[in-house]
């Protein structure tokens, strides 16, 4: 069967146990790592999976026709992540990916109709879902854990901090786009914290109406304010631009459209801040599982993807900082929420949807720990004398408004 050959020849650390739909058993792997044993119930599964593995096996998982029968979806998880690179470069993995290939690119085009069709994929759904595993500001972004014991509500004010302190908010009434605004917590924090004038915008209903309900109820809706729009479409300039998230989604064909929108957007002295999920290694495409059932249209650049368009559109990069393992800690504490509040999201959806989200969230966070993954911040201006010579005032804005260490118990 071509599943025993592609496992035989990939599956290295770690091992996992295959009950077929007969109950007779096959091993393959080694003894150290995580051992797991699943059945497969779908005697097509042997056969099909080999050619497309990250989508068929996720399937034949999210309907039941595979369980996890020793170890924990996690451990599964993992050492599919550990041996990532011998799967994808078994001939199987690679005449399926031919095979399928002839959509990437149409998949990374992302005109306005589409990136409003994609948004609402995902961003939509809702609000009680992510209000169930987020943080209570709903950032549903890399949180970043400027402490190991951090909690994942300080790591993400920590995150809301780290990044207006690149941002240079260093006078009062600074006006602020945020591209990708999200529910609204990182543009509340400008306002609210700093006395910046903010405007966010969003393709997403549901993020739109709660961020625009939230900033009423901060009593800052006349200092922040939510625009259902393309970033394309705006026609003024401010003296910085943030986006947070957003940019896994513009595609590779539209990467010279934004950051030429970008300079547009930015006033002669401005500074922007961008932070996205990258790749360490080279340009490759998105896992598929992800962009068929988790962010269609999404894209993951490499960092030699993005500063040539950075180039062409005449903006200079000033500071770039990568993030590692911060977003493998931030899923790992979504996961853990996710699944003490499984049933009453099974009540919202059903437990097809449960198994899909607790794939994608496991097969994210494996991402960044075994498979190239991180978060790149770029820092970006028009004008070389927009930003003091050191980075010393980051750290001063930082350290300013840093959270103190919590009481020993």
């Amino acid at each position: 069967m071509l599943l025993d050959d592609l496992f035989r020849s990939s599956i290295r650390d770690g091992s996992i146990e295959v009950v077929d739909v007969q109950g007779q058993t096959s091993r393959y792997g080694s003894e150290t790592g995580p051992q797991v044993t699943i059945r497969i119930k779908d005697p097509w599964l042997f056969w099909k999976a080999p050619l497309n593995p990250s989508v068929a096996l996720a399937e034949a998982y999210m309907d039941g026709r595979l369980d996890v029968e020793k170890g924990t979806l996690r451990d599964t998880i993992e050492v599919f992540t550990r041996n990532y690179e011998h799967l994808e470069r078994h001939w199987l993995a690679r005449f399926g990916a031919r095979l399928v290939g002839h959509g990437k690119k149409l998949a990374q085009y992302n005109p306005r109709h589409r990136a409003r069709r994609n948004v609402a994929h995902h961003y939509d759904l809702s609000e009680a879902l992510y209000r169930l595993f987020l943080d209570a500001d709903m950032q549903y972004s890399c949180a970043y854990f400027a402490r190991p014991d951090m909690t994942l509500d300080e790591a993400q004010e920590a995150k809301k901090r780290h990044i207006a302190a690149k941002l240079l908010l260093d006078r009062p009434d600074l006006s602020v786009l945020d591209i990708g605004s999200g529910w609204g917590g990182l543009g509340l924090h400008l306002a609210e914290q700093v006395g910046c004038d903010v405007t966010g915008v969003t393709l997403s209903k549901e993020q739109h109406r709660v961020s625009t309900q939230r900033a009423r109820e901060h009593g800052l809706d006349g200092r922040v304010r939510f625009a259902l729009q393309d970033y394309r479409d705006i026609d003024r300039r401010f003296d910085r631009v943030v986006s947070v998230g957003m940019f896994e989604h513009v595609g590779k064909r539209h990467y010279g459209e934004f950051f030429t929108k970008l300079r547009d957007l930015l006033d002669d002295d401005g500074v922007a801040v961008i932070h996205s999920v990258g790749r360490f290694d080279e340009p490759s495409p998105i896992n598929p599982f992800i962009r068929k059932y988790i962010f269609p249209g999404a894209d993951v650049p490499s960092l030699s993807e993005v500063l040539p368009a950075i180039e062409r559109a005449r903006l200079l990069v000033t500071d770039i900082e990568v993030l590692r393992l911060h977003y493998a800690e931030t899923l790992r504490h979504w996961h853990e929420r996710f699944l003490a509040n499984r049933d009453r999201i099974r009540s919202l959806y059903d437990e097809r949807f449960c198994r899909m989200w607790e794939l994608y969230l496991l097969s994210c966070e494996y991402g960044f720990r075994h498979m190239g993954l991180m978060i790149f911040q770029i820092q970006i201006a028009k004008r070389q004398h927009a930003l003091p010579l050191t980075r010393d005032y980051m750290f001063e804005a930082e350290r300013a408004i840093r959270i103190p260490a919590r009481a020993a118990e």
